[in-house]
């Protein structure tokens, strides 16, 4: 199969390839998505199978509006209206009760839950305007490792198994959305999955909220997508860096000692310290976790692609965008985290 690449002038070709079953990589804020159908079960089974994705693993639902959402969800809860109207079209993702037999178990997950976005994206809601279906919109690369954030990652990743990307450049957020799950007895929303939408800006709208910290494992499975206790992996191991200069020294030390070959992905003030010591570094310029964070996936895969056989991450305080950050780092490094108090044997 040959993927074509479309510009924001041939979303009529891309939206007719999605109404007959194809599937066809989308931009929005946060990372590229692998559209389809979601009202296909077979459109969403190519999904599963092209990604190698774990069916137990819900789907999030895109949509260009909230009146899309209306047709397959009957009550709303109290919150629903504030939260689309300050944050849609953007990085939240709301969890529903849908009505039943609306979707397949291949969208669901075997839940009666679905999750809903409506990206900030003009091209792509523009393409499911004009496809005037909901697609479902995982992250368009193969399962498990670092999201794409250009149209480039999603080419590598899947070319020869899509049928086209719809192209408009690299992403501006550069981690998945939030998700806040709606449908708790008690009627609190609950984060998921942290994202750009921070604790603290929901708050501000609708009072509580929880966050979810539990980490699902492999056998698990999750209400969401992007809570498994490991993904968004490279296949070099990564080590997250959470210290100053002495730290870096130990970790740089410690693998030099083992012959390891290290990639180092740090603040621009970082990587001039240490590029002498290591053998690929990945720059994200000005120490801003707003920076770490749109380039981290892009990081992550350019050094994995570098002979080298150990990637250390620079850590961010878990305060507000830091959050996310961190959550897609650790899980990313399978947890493993390099303080100042560390024992490197």
């Amino acid at each position: 199969m040959e993927t074509k690449k479309f510009t924001a002038t041939e979303i009529d070709q891309a939206s007719a390839l999605i109404r007959q079953g194809e599937l066809i990589a989308f931009p929005t804020e946060t990372v590229y998505g692998l559209g389809a159908n979601a009202l296909d079960e077979q459109a969403v089974k190519q999904v599963y199978a092209v990604k190698g994705r774990p069916s137990d693993n819900p789907l999030i639902v895109h949509v260009s509006d909230f009146e899309m959402v209306k047709q397959y969800v009957t009550e709303f809860p109290e919150h629903t209206k504030k939260l689309v109207d300050t944050f849609w079209p953007g990085p939240l993702t709301l969890i529903f009760k849908v009505k039943p037999d609306t979707f397949s178990t291949t969208v669901t997950g075997g839940l009666k839950t679905v999750a809903f976005r409506m990206p900030n994206n003009k091209a792509t809601l523009d393409l499911i305007e004009i496809a005037n279906i909901p697609l479902v919109g995982p992250s368009a690369n193969t399962s498990g490792k670092p999201s794409p954030t250009t149209p480039q990652h999603v080419y590598h990743d899947l070319q020869g198994k899509i049928a086209g990307i719809l192209e408009d450049g690299p992403t501006q957020i550069g981690v998945e959305s939030t998700v806040l799950d709606l449908t708790a007895a008690d009627g609190v929303p609950v984060i998921l999955r942290p994202g750009a939408i921070t604790k603290q800006q929901l708050e501000q709208v609708v009072g509580k909220v929880r966050v979810d910290q539990h980490l699902v494992s492999e056998k698990e499975a999750p209400k969401a997508p992007g809570m498994k206790y490991k993904h968004y992996s490279p296949d070099v191991p990564v080590w997250i860096i959470d210290g100053d200069q002495q730290v870096f020294e130990k970790a740089i030390n410690w693998a030099k000692i083992k012959n390891k070959r290290i990639g180092l992905f740090a603040d621009e003030q970082v990587v001039s310290m240490f590029s002498n010591e290591v053998d690929e570094v990945f720059s994200f310029g000005e120490h801003s976790v707003e920076e770490a964070t749109r380039l981290l996936f892009a990081g992550l895969r350019s050094l994995d692609e570098k002979n080298i056989d150990v990637i250390f991450a620079q850590a961010f305080p878990e305060t507000g965008l830091g959050i996310a950050y961190m959550n897609r780092l650790k899980k990313a490094a399978n947890q493993n985290i390099l303080k100042i108090n560390s024992i490197f044997e």
